[in-house]
């Protein structure tokens, strides 16, 4: 489950999206240079080849740590795109692209956000889309949509099986979630059920009415971290956890999803700014700037296990106990947090030093946290959001 939205203004079109996939599945920023490739060379997708193209563009990915596609990203024209899952009637193929195949595809052969409407409509149209999409639950699949943006303007291209609709993003605000949204395609293909217990219609609402009011990067970095209307902690339904805000927990009994990473853009003619968290969970964690021509050494890959050395792990152990409750814990290091972001916005650091200045803060604010839990221990999420997290903490070798 995920939301994308972009605000298109004179000269300049914002975006962000959080990623929320299963809350052990790590994911990593992965940079790839320009490459030229011989002919008929063949590139393998997460589960099937298809023929590479002869040139591929510089990339920053953000992508689960398992699959060869991606979440979200970037390439070296100023193109982002971030992908969500959708559920309709058609039926799911049982091998094809990905949607994070397609999403990585389009950011290595296309130029601007036109070209990549073209490159993952034709790919959609000839590979089709499937393959397991899950990590707790392999087999999970779905359709997918797709938001699509570079400095000149942006697109939502929106799928049910092979079949797409394509809609030119108007001045102003718009955004996506885990439902279909262009019409008549969307009455056509939706599945209402799936895509009522994904909370689709709430998170796109939300999002909208927040874009729409966005006046920068820091505004959409909040948006992120939203966990609804006059809310400072996430809300934890019986059904599906916190599929009710941007800001996604895990913690249903039916439905679960957790943002595993998020990232935003600025877009302008004179070049593209782009801030990532490079880990789970927004409201307690830092955004960063980074550069797509930029590669940075972030350490060892993360996997499904936790580690000491990755830095999505080292977040997780500031997130995860937050979580236990953050009204308590988040005011701890949020202040100091959005006073730094807020410098950065002014003047970018280089990005090797905001990454090493945030690793800094996160080792100090997650020994603040604990020192607090320790003080008081309590978890202030209902039993069965707790349990739900005990199983979680176990199958990555966390310790309580």
């Amino acid at each position: 489950m995920c939301d994308t939205l972009v605000r298109v203004e004179g000269g300049r079109v914002l975006f962000a999206k959080n990623s929320d996939r299963d809350p052990n599945e790590a994911q990593l920023l992965e940079w790839q240079p320009r490459q030229r490739h011989e002919a008929g060379a063949r590139v393998r997708c997460t589960w099937i080849d298809v023929p590479q193209a002869a040139e591929t563009h510089a990339v920053l990915l953000s992508r689960p740590f398992w699959m060869w596609g991606a979440e979200m990203g970037a390439n070296e024209h100023g193109v982002v795109l971030g992908n969500e899952a959708v559920f309709t009637t058609e039926p799911l193929e049982e091998t094809g692209l990905t949607g994070m195949d397609l999403l990585r595809l389009a950011l290595e052969r296309a130029a601007s956000a036109e070209q990549a409407v073209e490159v993952l409509t034709a790919l959609l149209e000839r590979y089709g889309q499937g393959g397991g999409c899950g990590h707790e639950k392999r087999s999970f699949g779905y359709h997918n949509s797709f938001l699509v943006a570079d400095p000149r303007g942006a697109f939502v291209v929106e799928t049910a099986g092979r079949k797409y609709a394509v809609e030119r993003v108007r001045p102003g605000a718009r955004s996506i979630s885990n439902g279909l949204t262009i019409e008549p395609f969307g009455s056509r293909y939706a599945d209402a059920l799936k895509t009522a217990a994904a909370g689709a219609r709430e998170r796109q609402g939300r999002t909208l009415a927040l874009a729409r009011r966005a006046r920068g990067p820091g505004d959409l970095m909040r948006i992120l971290r939203d966990h609804g209307e006059k809310r400072s902690a996430p809300e934890l339904r019986r059904l599906n956890g916190g599929l009710c805000a941007p800001c996604v927990h895990a913690g249903g009994i039916v439905v679960n999803s957790q943002t595993t990473g998020s990232w935003v853009a600025e877009l302008t003619p004179d070049g593209a700014r782009h801030w990532v968290t490079g880990t789970a969970s927004p409201c307690a964690s830092l955004f960063k700037p980074v550069q797509v021509e930029l590669p940075l050494d972030l350490g060892p890959e993360p996997t499904d296990r936790a580690d000491e050395t990755s830095l999505w792990w080292r977040g997780e152990r500031l997130a995860r106990r937050v979580a236990r409750d953050p009204a308590r814990l988040l005011p701890l290091f949020a202040g100091e947090r959005d006073a730094l972001e807020a410098a950065w916005l002014a003047e970018p650091p280089e990005p090797a030093k905001a990454f090493a200045e945030g690793d800094r803060r996160l080792a100090v604010w997650t020994v603040r946290v604990a020192a607090a839990l320790a003080a008081e221990e309590r978890d202030v999420r209902p039993l069965w959001a707790r349990h739900y997290w005990k199983v979680r903490d176990e199958r990555a070798g966390l310790a309580p």
